[in-house]
């Protein structure tokens, strides 16, 4: 069995809250490493974290003003790989999930694993975990999709109406240049007008941002698709789209379903299986 080098990459979630999300193991590993490294919202965690070791580099410098975020993202994997490379026990820190919205942690995992390194992700309470705490939101009761704002904006995607769709990095929608950190008005009336192409102008919206201190609120801002486009966004806005029609049931399952359920119960098809639900609420919509 080919033996894995020396140097060992941990990219770990930090939560969105400061100092509430954290797991045990993603803090036993910030205290075991050699050598950490931080993406964090703001320089107050950064100072959290660095009450857990005495060597935190900030990966926060790495960004520029005008500066192509892909250039961005390298130089940031690079400086990580770097100290893998090292031999060093290395935990790249990220807000958030590590794996969510996170590429930095994904391309490092990646080279670290493709040149032998032992590398892996801890995951973390992300923005979505606490999108559906505060709007109450079930994903496993009408479905949900999840969606890159511009990748949504430019790209030919199958929305479903009858379920939750949710809008990521909705501040940035329609930048192709990777340098803006928000776009203008402009860009944000295409983003209504291909809303509109699915959803009636009037349909409510929800802005939602986390809160990343305990003593704060979440904002979850309530407004019609058509008030999108002079709404106030951030980079951690996301955006709620919640169902516009009822689920349309498919006729030939439900026909076939009964048909298996008829067989067990009269034999013909072997003993019955009992399924065992959760609730029925996915099917209240449908029937």
């Amino acid at each position: 069995m080919e033996q894995s080098r020396p140097g060992y990459l941990a990219c770990v979630g930090l939560g969105m809250m400061l100092g509430a999300h954290l797991t045990p193991r993603s803090r036993n590993t910030i205290e075991q490493a050699d050598v950490v490294f931080v993406l964090a919202s703001d320089g107050l965690v950064e100072r959290w974290v660095e009450e857990m070791h005495p060597d935190v580099r900030s990966l926060q410098p790495y960004y520029a003003e005008g500066k192509n975020r892909r250039t961005t993202y390298e130089e940031m994997v690079g400086a990580i790989l770097a100290e893998v490379r090292a031999g060093r026990r290395v935990c790249a820190a990220f807000y958030g999930h590590p794996g969510v919205f996170a590429q930095v942690a994904h391309d490092a995992i990646a080279v670290a694993r493709s040149e032998g390194f032992d590398a892996e992700m801890q995951p973390g309470i992300s923005a979505e975990d606490c999108l559906y705490a505060d709007l109450g939101i079930d994903p496993g009761r009408f479905g949900c999709q999840h969606f890159e704002a511009t990748q949504f904006l430019c790209c030919d995607r199958p929305v479903d109406t009858a379920g939750y769709v949710v809008l990521w990095q909705v501040a940035l929608a329609g930048d192709r240049s990777f340098t803006r950190y928000s776009t203008t008005s402009a860009y944000r009336n295409l983003l209504v007008e291909k809303l509109s192409t699915f959803y009636p102008a009037q349909h409510e919206v929800i802005v939602y941002e986390a809160p990343t201190i305990a003593t704060h609120q979440p904002r979850m801002d309530r407004m019609p698709v058509n008030a999108l486009a002079s709404a106030e966004l951030h980079m951690h806005s996301t955006l709620v789209i919640g169902p516009a029609r009822r689920l349309a049931p498919d006729q030939k399952m439900l026909a076939a379903l009964e048909a298996i359920e008829n067989g067990s119960r009269t034999g013909r098809r072997g003993r019955p299986t009992l399924v065992v639900v959760k609730d029925d609420t996915r099917m209240e919509e449908a029937q």
